[in-house]
């Protein structure tokens, strides 16, 4: 193996390298985002369920359902304060 071709493996695995870690970042971000919207989707499935008893019902949408899981239970509390402050 001659010299050229050592350095042509070493620039490609440094630009593998720089590749990943540029893409690792907004993926990190992505499933980050991903798994707070599931956590706050399934926190308001459960504020709704047990609210029917008493007629509390909060809308299922992603933007609800981001602020439930990146805020969680005060983000909960939240909503329902901003529903019924608008349906006033």
């Amino acid at each position: 193996m001659n010299l050229a071709t050592l350095m042509a493996y070493i620039f490609g695995l440094i630009l593998l390298y720089i590749m990943t870690r540029l893409l690792y970042t907004p993926l990190r971000w992505f499933f980050r985002l991903l798994v707070n919207g599931l956590f706050g989707f399934a926190l308001l499935w459960l504020v709704n369920w047990c609210g029917a008893l008493i007629g509390l019902h909060i809308g299922l949408n992603p933007v609800t359902a981001l602020v439930a899981g990146f805020l969680g239970i005060p983000g909960v509390v939240l909503l329902i304060a901003l529903r019924y402050v608008f349906s006033a």
